[in-house]
């Protein structure tokens, strides 16, 4: 089952990257702004509770779905990209295994815990 889940998440990804293959910008912003939903963690210097509501909030993908339809709607193509981007790293994550937080800290996730003591 976890191996069916990684290629739903890689198909996910690869999803995203032919969405942004249809917008107009250039190639490089891409993985230049992959990594970008990950500033979200620095909601952790407030505590754990804040930061994964905070990390959780732009790693979840009905965010994604929204801003990117928002963009739709809105003939908007930075908020369509800022929508694929969200998606396109949410994905990368949960292939890679890390999931959603939990309270308990930036280790404990929806998919287990991550780290060197797993």
């Amino acid at each position: 089952m976890k191996k069916l889940l990684k290629l739903e998440e890689a198909a996910m990804l690869l999803l995203g990257i032919w969405w942004f293959s249809l917008l107009p910008f250039a190639w490089w912003w891409f993985p230049l702004l992959l990594l970008a939903p990950d500033i979200s963690m620095l909601g952790y210097l407030a505590g754990n509770k804040v930061g994964a509501y905070v990390y959780n909030f732009f790693h979840h993908k009905a965010l994604a779905v929204l801003v990117l339809l928002a963009g739709i709607y809105l003939k908007d193509g930075t908020l369509q990209l800022a929508g694929i981007i969200l998606w396109s790293h949410a994905a990368m994550d949960r292939l890679f295994g890390y999931g959603l937080k939990t309270l308990r800290g930036f280790a404990y996730t929806h998919l287990g815990k991550i780290g060197k003591d797993q």
